[in-house]
């Protein structure tokens, strides 16, 4: 009697423990979420603050090879991100408190504002506001961006990595030159740079064994859905969004496009292009877009169609990192992998500096007051170390000031 009462205490405290470490986690990327504007180059910036500087869940390494995964793999970049974070620190669990913590605030603004449509974001101080807030990424991204050059460009050939794939990108933006300048670092890597753990992981020669159940499960969705589409206007919205998710790599804009051809007719252009504004506008993941377009195009229920997009744009990706994911780390200690990654994070860090100028730069300094402004926030951020939130209220503020002059 003694032992079964023990064991349920002991059960009991397991199910309290996780259940507490869940809503931890989801409270840290709730809170992000609300705060976390400027697209995903900037994302990766304020995941790096927060779990590789403040909360030190992981290393600037292990960083380094979720966000270099992240870019091979269809679907939102910046939220597999959070989802490799979450899965991270308390595995499946984790990864689904991540997401949901990271997206919640972005899909109740999208919810809101699909409900006022164009009554608020067309007014000069909501434009104000936002065009503060994409000064605060320039801050948040050149951070980011400086701090991982620290600590993966140190020598030559990691330098010229960097700067190849930052010259790269910003003379031919495209996904398939993203791709090929990670091959590319990966290849350089693999010859020429020794990775500081392939010396004590040699004896690691067990093959790499992806997880099978999320990649069936993403492929039967894949081939399956389009012939279940027509029994509801519900499995027809879901299959939609979930072919688009799967063919989107690099995340962000790129899902412009595809949501484009989904939508057709169905939806007037202003109310596209309003929808679009608004993604841009908000914090969190720019995927949030299909809550906006769910929401419309399922008129005889709107929320249930925002879910629907929602869910049907993001769940490709997350099977995609969960059927690589679980063996990436003991892939990463291989040596000729781990070599490889040391270019392939070299790389990664010219790819923030091309997005720190195309789209963060270009599209928040418009003038001389902007840099001026940005130059403050990097004091108010290196030197006086002010909390993140009291940084985005400052700029908040600072541009619905400087759109009165």
């Amino acid at each position: 009697m003694l032992s079964e009462f023990l064991h349920y205490g002991h059960t009991y405290n397991n199910l309290a423990f996780c259940v507490l470490r869940m809503l931890s986690i989801f409270k840290t990327f709730f809170w992000l979420g609300w705060i976390s504007f400027g697209g995903p180059a900037a994302h990766i910036g304020y995941f790096r603050k927060t779990f590789v500087e403040k909360m030190k869940w992981l290393d600037d390494n292990e960083y380094a090879q979720i966000v270099a995964l992240s870019q091979f793999l269809p679907g939102p970049g910046s939220s597999q991100v959070g989802f490799a974070l979450g899965y991270k620190r308390g595995g499946l669990l984790g990864a689904c408190a991540a997401f949901l913590g990271f997206t919640l605030p972005s899909i109740l603004i999208m919810i809101g504002l699909a409900l006022l449509s164009s009554q608020v974001m067309d007014t000069s101080a909501f434009q104000n506001v936002v065009h503060g807030l994409k000064l605060l990424a320039v801050v948040v991204v050149a951070d980011a961006t400086w701090g991982m050059y620290k600590n993966f460009c140190k020598n030559t050939l990691s330098v010229s990595l960097c700067l190849l794939t930052a010259i790269a990108l910003l003379v031919m933006p495209s996904i398939i030159m993203q791709i090929a300048v990670l091959v590319f670092a990966a290849i350089v890597g693999t010859l020429f740079l020794q990775s500081e753990k392939s010396h004590s992981n040699g004896s690691n020669s067990s093959p790499f064994k992806p997880n099978l159940v999320p990649l069936i499960l993403f492929i039967g969705l894949l081939l399956g859905l389009p012939f279940a589409a027509h029994i509801s206007p519900e499995l027809g919205l879901f299959n939609d969004f979930y072919q688009a998710g799967s063919l989107v790599f690099g995340g962000g804009h790129v899902v412009l496009p595809l949501l484009q051809n989904i939508v057709g007719d169905q939806l007037s252009q202003d109310a596209f292009l309003t929808g679009y504004a608004a993604a841009q506008a908000v914090p969190g993941p720019m995927f949030t877009f299909a809550t906006y377009i769910g929401y419309e195009l399922l008129p005889s229920n709107p929320i249930a169609g925002a879910l629907i997009a929602t869910a049907a744009v993001f769940l490709p990706g997350f099977l995609l990192l969960l059927a690589v994911l679980k063996n990436w780390q003991q892939l990463a200690q291989k040596p000729k992998v781990a070599s490889a990654l040391a270019g392939v994070n070299a790389a990664v860090v010219g790819l923030l500096a091309a997005a720190l100028y195309q789209p963060v730069f270009i599209s928040a300094v418009l003038k001389p007051l902007d840099i001026a402004l940005v130059l403050v926030g990097f004091y108010l951020m290196k030197q006086l170390k002010l909390p993140i939130i009291w940084m985005v209220v400052f700029f908040m503020l600072a541009g619905f000031a400087t759109g009165l002059v």
